[in-house]
């Protein structure tokens, strides 16, 4: 996934809107079909140019069609070819009949699917497209069992089949493919949920259509990339700390410190004026040693929070907090404060709990099962749609909020929705949430809308957790703060 893909992300029926309205604007469907079979053609050889063989497996609609002109295509270039069909090619209609009977003419072999046909070469996914609804049945149960059990090199046509264009869920079963060439526009479910663990790497073909035409369909989300990022503001040349807020890291208890302290620096080192740690008197000593610039208080109960609280800009609240009643008194006391404020972690647990409510302005960071929590429903409702989750959750909470995972979405009352496609899986580690939430929290100091913040926040974690991630296991969150410090710096220079 890089910048020089599109940053707009559709579901399934608004990419079928775009498609109708190139056709009404004057470009045939079959020319499209064309152009896309082209598109996957030119990648399956970039990808395999020495590959020789090529056996497609087809389906009944247009996806099936645009499999039809890639093994006609493949024909052409003197490459070995069979197609094997799902259902009765005769029964093709429109375009996919047409793709259809040119392969033919082409000479290409057209047997039927069973159970044991024989695979080989580069395996052409033009199965099911992104018009599925519900779960994979038979026969392309046993179809997509079979490609993934191949061993061999697979291209999915648009998406691979059996993933959910909308949502990234596996709908029962889902082709694992190595290259996904897809057409016109994004779809939102290769970068989220089960998405990313079957796209493999991701071609993206406009098919030449008319960015006027594509302008008239509404997106369901944007993608973030550098250009589009909400930017800090360079500083004055007689700026002074107070001019950049005073954030106010609320967490740490017995035995969970260090989750406070990676938030607290997060924030330090992403620009906030001044950064003030409230956590356990037993990790006084222990914060002042790693990093003497926050300005560590122990406090026993809200007595202790109180002034501290008065004087904060912003609040992180929940790296590290507990749900014992000492967490649950300062929490309490952070609630009511009207300042903006990023909750995560246990500070959600307890929102969930109902012992507390959430003040305007929030910016909240669950994890699917913090998520799950406060909907009220399982890991796995959240999982398996997305979407719908973070947007449930910015409505029913009157926030903005941003659920982690594979495919970051964030999420505003308003309707927005972006998605951040960055990261590594070396970042499944303890302590990366506690750095973003600090990250998020420095950023609203510095006058960020929280949605923006939260963007640019998830943007920064993710990209450095990529850059580092690419040494392979072992990375701490603390490995992270550098690096996001300097990619904060090359997008939002400190001075003009």
């Amino acid at each position: 996934m890089t910048d020089s893909l599109p940053v707009a992300l559709y579901n399934a029926a608004q990419v079928r809107e775009l498609d109708a309205r190139l056709i009404a604007a004057g470009t045939p469907g079959f020319e499209l079909m064309q152009r896309a079979a082209h598109a996957a053609w030119r990648a399956l050889r970039r990808r395999w140019p020495e590959a020789g063989a090529v056996t497609v497996l087809a389906g009944r609609g247009n996806n099936a069609g645009d499999g039809y002109l890639v093994a006609a295509l493949a024909q052409r270039a003197g490459w070995q070819v069979e197609v094997l069909a799902v259902g009765d090619p005769q029964a093709l209609q429109g375009d996919a009949a047409l793709a259809c009977a040119e392969a033919r003419n082409c000479g290409v072999t057209i047997q039927p699917w069973h159970t044991g046909a024989p695979l080989r070469g580069v395996l052409v996914d033009a199965l099911l497209g992104t018009g599925i609804a519900g779960d994979v049945r038979e026969p392309y149960v046993g179809v997509i069992q079979a490609i993934n059990a191949s061993g061999l090199p697979v291209l999915a046509i648009d998406l691979p089949s059996g993933l959910c264009a909308n949502t990234g869920r596996v709908l029962g079963h889902a082709v694992r493919a190595d290259l996904s060439v897809t057409f016109i526009g994004l779809k939102l479910g290769l970068f989220t949920a089960d998405g990313p663990d079957r796209v493999g790497t991701l071609v993206f073909d406009d098919l030449q259509a008319d960015p006027q035409v594509v302008a008239q369909v509404e997106s369901e989300a944007v993608r973030l990339d550098r250009p589009s990022l909400a930017r800090v503001a360079p500083r004055s040349p007689v700026a002074h700390k107070g001019s950049f807020g005073q954030v106010l890291v609320i967490g740490g208890d017995l035995g969970t410190g260090g989750a406070a302290l990676l938030s607290a620096e997060a924030a330090l080192r992403c620009g906030a004026g001044m950064v003030t740690l409230a956590t356990r008197p037993e990790h006084v000593s222990a914060s002042l040693v790693r990093r003497p610039e926050i300005m560590c208080h122990g406090v026993e109960s809200t007595y202790g929070l109180t002034a501290l609280a008065e004087r904060a800009d912003v609040l992180v609240v929940g790296p590290g907090l507990g749900q014992a009643p000492w967490a649950r008194s300062l929490l309490s006391l952070a609630a009511q404060r009207e300042v903006p404020q990023v909750w995560d972690a246990d500070a959600l647990n307890l929102l969930a709990s109902g012992s507390v409510e959430l003040p305007s302005g929030c910016v909240i960071t669950p994890h699917p099962g913090e998520a799950a929590r406060l909907l009220q429903c399982s890991t796995a409702e959240v999982q398996a749609d997305r979407p719908a989750a973070v947007r449930e959750l910015a409505g029913r909470y009157a926030c903005v909020a941003l659920l982690k995972g594979a495919g970051t979405l964030i999420a505003e009352p308003g309707g927005r929705l972006a998605l951040c496609d960055r990261g590594h899986p070396a970042m499944a580690s303890a302590g990366l949430g506690d750095v973003l939430a600090g990250v998020v929290g420095a950023l609203l100091a510095q006058d960020l809308p929280p949605f923006e913040a939260a963007c640019l926040a998830a943007w920064l974690h993710a990209a450095a957790g990529q850059r580092l991630g690419s040494q392979g296991r072992g990375l701490a969150a603390s490995d992270l703060i550098p690096l996001i410090r300097q990619s904060l710096e090359e997008q939002s220079p400190c001075l003009k």
